[in-house]
């Protein structure tokens, strides 16, 4: 068995969970893109091909920590709330939930973005 390096792990776990879930013009799919240096979120809405909104962190504007991924979170927030996205689906693209990625996720929902289908009930 051929072992595989961190970035085919990230991908295939990214495969599995992109079977699971969609964007829809009603409830986009909010993508989470992360590097080293800079990190990115578009909403896409998936049946039509199309992307809804979208925000990034510049590489090298002050490095991406905790707190630029909560200001990218706000940003992305107000983006998506400009275009009428209020539900979302989160893919957060193979990374695990925690750190930047959950940081982000967290100031997207505190910025008024709804991600539990158990809300709209």
């Amino acid at each position: 068995m051929k072992s595989r390096n961190k970035q085919q792990m990230r991908e295939s776990r990214h495969k599995r969970i992109r079977k699971k879930i969609s964007g829809t013009a009603e409830r986009p799919r909010m993508a989470i893109s992360r590097s080293n240096r800079s990190m990115s979120v578009q909403f896409i809405d998936d049946d039509n091909g199309k992307t809804l909104a979208a925000a990034h962190l510049a590489p090298g504007a002050g490095g991406c920590d905790v707190a630029a991924a909560t200001e990218l979170g706000k940003a992305a927030a107000a983006a998506a709330q400009d275009k009428g996205v209020t539900h979302v689906v989160v893919d957060r693209g193979g990374f695990r939930y925690h750190g930047r990625v959950k940081a982000l996720v967290e100031s997207v929902m505190e910025a008024g973005l709804s991600t539990s289908a158990k809300e709209d009930k």
